[in-house]
C-alpha cells in the first residue's frame, strides 16, 4: 500500500558529489542578500472519512496570525503546517510527518506530494514582500483513519463538504448550483468584455464561459468529479466563495483541500487507497459508503458489490457482524495479492455524471 509514497529520504547519492559540495559555498557568498534566502514551508492535507463524511484535519490558527482578511473575516483554523529544517531533518517527508504529529498527535501512513508553490513571503504578515525571503511551499496529501484514536487537544476534523458543498451529489444535484453558483458565474462571465472566443489559431486560452461549461458540466458535458480545483478557482476568481460557502479556513487552505480531494478521487479509481480509510475488517456496505463519501454520488448497491468482488479487491474473513441494525453482514478485508495481479487495482467507478 505504500508503493506511491514519496521516497525522498532514500534517494541514492549522486556519483559525482562535486555539485553538492560547491552549493554551500555559493550560498555563503557575502553579496547574497535576504532576497536570495529560501525557506521551505510544509502543509499537510490529511483526509479521512468519519461518520460517512469526508473530513480534513485542521489545527488552531495561532493568535498572532488571526488578522482579518480582505473581507474582514478571521480564520480560526488552518491545515497543519510548519517549516523544513534541513540541518535537523533528513527529508521533506520526515519533516511533514513531524508537523502532523506535533499539531494533532497523529502518526501518518499513506503520504504523497501534492502541490508546490514558490514566491516571496513576509514572515511577519504572511504576505508577499519585495526583497524579503523566498518561500517554497510544499503540500502533501495524507490519508488517515479518523476513528482509530482521538486527535491531540486543539486539533479537529472539518467536513470537506462544508468547505466544498457543491461537490456532494449523494442527495442528488446540490440546489446550491442552480440557486447561487451558476447564476453568479453567469453574471461574472457577462461582466467581462474579454469573454470572447479565441480570435486566432494560435490562441488557446479558454474564455470564462467555456471554463465554466467545462468545469461544471454544462452545454451537454458531463460533470467531471476530479475537476475540484477548477471549480473552486472559478468561484474564487468570481468572488463567490465566501457568499456560497463561508469557511473557517483561508482560501489558500481551501484550495489545497480541493486539490487533495480531486487527487484522491482520481487515485481511488486506479490504486487501492480507499482501504487506507477503512478498518482492517469491514462490511461491503461500509466500503461502499466510504467510496461514495469520497466521490460524491450514490452508487448502485448490487453493481458496486459485483465490481468489488469481481475484481478481487477484497476477500471474506469468515466472520459476520450482528450490530448492523438489520441482517448480519459478512466482513471482508483488503486482498493484498491484487497488487501483484493487476497494474491498476482500484475501485473503477465510472467518472462523470450529468450536472
Amino acid at each position: 500500500m505504500q508503493d506511491d509514497v514519496t521516497r525522498g529520504a532514500h534517494a541514492p547519492i549522486e556519483a559525482d558529489g562535486s555539485a553538492w559540495q560547491r552549493e554551500p559555498e555559493v550560498h555563503r557568498r557575502p553579496e547574497r542578500g535576504q532576497a536570495d534566502e529560501i525557506r521551505v514551508g510544509l502543509t499537510a492535507v490529511v483526509l479521512s472519512v468519519r461518520q460517512e463524511q469526508p473530513v480534513v484535519m485542521v489545527a488552531p490558527t495561532p493568535q498572532a496570525d488571526r488578522a482579518a482578511d480582505a473581507v474582514g473575516t478571521s480564520r480560526p483554523w488552518r491545515l497543519p503546517a510548519g517549516q523544513f529544517c534541513p540541518l535537523e531533518q533528513p527529508s521533506l517527508e520526515v519533516a511533514l510527518r513531524k508537523v502532523v504529529l506535533d499539531s494533532a498527535g497523529r502518526e501518518l501512513g499513506y503520504l504523497e506530494q501534492l502541490l508546490t508553490d514558490y514566491g516571496a513571503l513576509d514572515v511577519h504578515a504572511g504576505m508577499p514582500a519585495a526583497g524579503g525571503p523566498r518561500q517554497l511551499s510544499v503540500s502533501y496529501l495524507a490519508l488517515s483513519r479518523a476513528e482509530t484514536s482521538p486527535l491531540a487537544d486543539g486539533a479537529s476534523w472539518i467536513d470537506c463538504y462544508q468547505l466544498l458543498p457543491w461537490e456532494d451529489f449523494r442527495g442528488g444535484r446540490p440546489s446550491l448550483l442552480s440557486t447561487q453558483i451558476l447564476p453568479g458565474l453567469e453574471a461574472w462571465c457577462g461582466s467581462s468584455a474579454r469573454d470572447q472566443p479565441p480570435t486566432s489559431e494560435c490562441e488557446t486560452q479558454m474564455s470564462r464561459s467555456e471554463r465554466v461549461a467545462v468545469s461544471f458540466g454544462l452545454s451537454g458535458r458531463s460533470w467531471d468529479d476530479e475537476r475540484v480545483v477548477d471549480r473552486l478557482d472559478l468561484l474564487l476568481e468570481a468572488g463567490l466563495l465566501d457568499r456560497v460557502a463561508p469557511s473557517p479556513l483561508t482560501a489558500g487552505d481551501i484550495r489545497l483541500v480541493a486539490a487533495g480531494l480531486g487527487r484522491l478521487r482520481a487515485k481511488i479509481r486506479n490504486r487501492p487507497v480507499v482501504f487506507e480509510l477503512l478498518p482492517r475488517e469491514f462490511t461491503l456496505f461500509e466500503l461502499q459508503r466510504t467510496v461514495e463519501a469520497v466521490l460524491g454520488p450514490t452508487l448502485h448497491k448490487q453493481n458496486f458489490r459485483r465490481l468489488v468482488e469481481g475484481t478481487g479487491l477484497v476477500e471474506p474473513t469468515g466472520d459476520v457482524r450482528n450490530n448492523t441494525g438489520g441482517r448480519p453482514a459478512k466482513t471482508f478485508r483488503f486482498r493484498r495479492e491484487v497488487l501483484l495481479e493487476r497494474p491498476a487495482p482500484g475501485v473503477h467507478v465510472r467518472p462523470g455524471r450529468a450536472a
